[in-house]
């Protein structure tokens, strides 16, 4: 499968117009399709498939229908994956059959991995049988995995080639892919045991035998693996590019740095949505989906809201007799609820780009521990004097910055300690962890704040 690349490449780096949305909308109203083809015809893919994720989706239809003679395949992998399911639709099965033949196979697979089953099947059937079979073998891997990312085009020569030889080779050979950046050498299995860069091959002699030319150690990806992971072996040996091997050594296909990019920016994205409880939301996502995909997470919130208040219900009687008590409490959890928070974000974080391990847990959780109590102990003198001045009541000054000092300290502690619970026991940090920290954020601030309050000054 071939990468279709745009013909003017000033205009792929040209930063996207919002008020072409204003001129597209438009052309739409009138139906005028001459200035559709007019706005459009210079753009990249990738400008063309923003301005579907963000016309209304009744104007979807109508927008595809006046392009579809000049539709560039990699508008598809570009797309919001809900409107693209509904664009493939539009174009029909065999219509988007016969562009997928024109993609990367990496691209190709991201267009259809996420279809439903049957019409995934269509779709496949309508695929010349070799094209089909490279599909097959990447959407036979895990979702997640490195056999997803990679594509099936690569080169591969023998080592016992000289330069020339390999040159000849690929200037004769009509089936290269479109870009690559590292020649592969496997031996009679098929095998990866060389990677040479193509600056390499071209600085080096004619004479010179590929073999000798390998500059660094190669590194292989299990198509297995996942592709965090992947992309963690990248910015940790500064890979371009890596080979893909299935489970007996065998060359299948390759990973390159784009695709890792796309990892990078998919995984921050996901992290910050399940931190936020949104699970995999997306801004096209309709009103009913939206509300679905947040109402776990509410109703969860609601729970432990409820836990929270009925910690304040034990202590009912000592804020009927100190009303200040009722104007404080709110402080001393939500400065645990931020704290908590702030060593939460780093925690998710650096066990997603495996900076925090096993071997520096306890260094990381004492630091962590620290650092609040510092922060605890600062803000305890803060709020203790003010209150204390405020309400005039040195005890109750008091009675505040010692509970803020242990909630600060607890919320340190849950901050780093349930991600890695979480982690340990195979669940997302990032999916559940907002959640436990800020229930005990709120029932330690308020338990310690009152029960103080009913020791000391009731």
């Amino acid at each position: 499968m071939k990468e279709i690349k745009g013909n003017n490449l000033k205009e792929e780096f040209t930063p996207f117009d919002p008020s072409l949305i204003s001129d597209v909308m438009d052309a739409l109203d009138s139906s005028d399709r001459s200035k559709i083809i007019l706005l459009t015809k210079d753009l990249s893919a990738a400008d063309i498939a923003d301005i579907i994720n963000l016309i209304p989706r009744s104007e979807v239809g109508n927008f595809i229908s006046f392009i579809e003679s000049d539709f560039n395949p990699e508008i598809l992998s570009e797309l919001d994956e809900n409107i693209r399911e509904e664009v493939i639709n539009l174009l029909g099965h065999s219509y988007v059959a016969e562009v997928l033949q024109k993609l990367e196979t990496d691209d190709a697979v991201h267009v259809i991995e996420d279809l439903e089953e049957g019409d995934k099947k269509l779709i496949l059937n309508k695929i010349p049988k070799i094209e089909r079979e490279e599909l097959e073998l990447s959407l036979n891997y895990p979702e997640d995995s490195a056999g997803r990312l990679m594509s099936v085009d690569f080169v591969a020569l023998n080592p016992n080639i000289n330069v020339g030889e390999a040159i000849d080779f690929l200037r004769l050979d009509n089936d290269l892919p479109i870009e690559f950046y590292e020649i592969y050498l496997i031996d009679s299995s098929s095998q990866p045991i060389a990677a040479i860069s193509l600056s390499n091959v071209i600085r080096s002699s004619r004479e010179k035998s590929l073999k000798s030319l390998q500059s660094h150690e190669l590194i292989t990806i299990s198509g297995e693996m996942d592709r965090e992971l992947v992309a963690y072996q990248f910015e940790r040996f500064d890979l371009v590019s890596a080979p893909v091997i299935d489970e007996v050594g065998k060359l299948i296909g390759v990973i390159t740095a784009d695709d890792i990019v796309e990892v990078l920016k998919d995984e921050a994205g996901e992290d910050i949505k399940l931190l936020g409880g949104v699970g995999d939301e997306d801004i096209s996502d309709n009103v009913i989906q939206a509300s679905k995909g947040r109402f776990s997470w509410l109703f969860i919130n609601l729970i432990t809201a409820i836990l929270a208040s009925m910690v304040i219900g034990l202590f009912d009687g000592t804020i009927e007799e100190m009303v200040a008590l009722a104007i404080l409490m709110p402080i001393v959890a939500s400065m645990g609820g931020n704290a908590g928070t702030q060593t939460l974000t780093i925690a998710v974080r650096s066990l997603s780009t495996r900076d925090l391990i096993p071997l520096n847990y306890k260094r990381i959780i004492n630091r962590e521990i620290l650092v609040s109590f510092l922060n605890g102990v600062l803000f305890a003198l803060i709020l203790g004097i003010l209150s204390a001045f405020w309400f005039g009541n040195f005890a109750l000054g008091g009675v505040l910055a010692i509970a803020m000092v242990l909630n600060m300290v607890v919320a340190g502690f849950a901050g780093i300690i349930i991600p890695l619970i979480l982690n340990k026991l195979g669940i997302d940090p990032a999916l559940a962890s907002s959640v436990f920290v800020t229930t005990v954020t709120d029932v330690v601030g308020f338990f310690s704040f009152l029960g103080l309050a009913a020791i000391f000054l009731v």
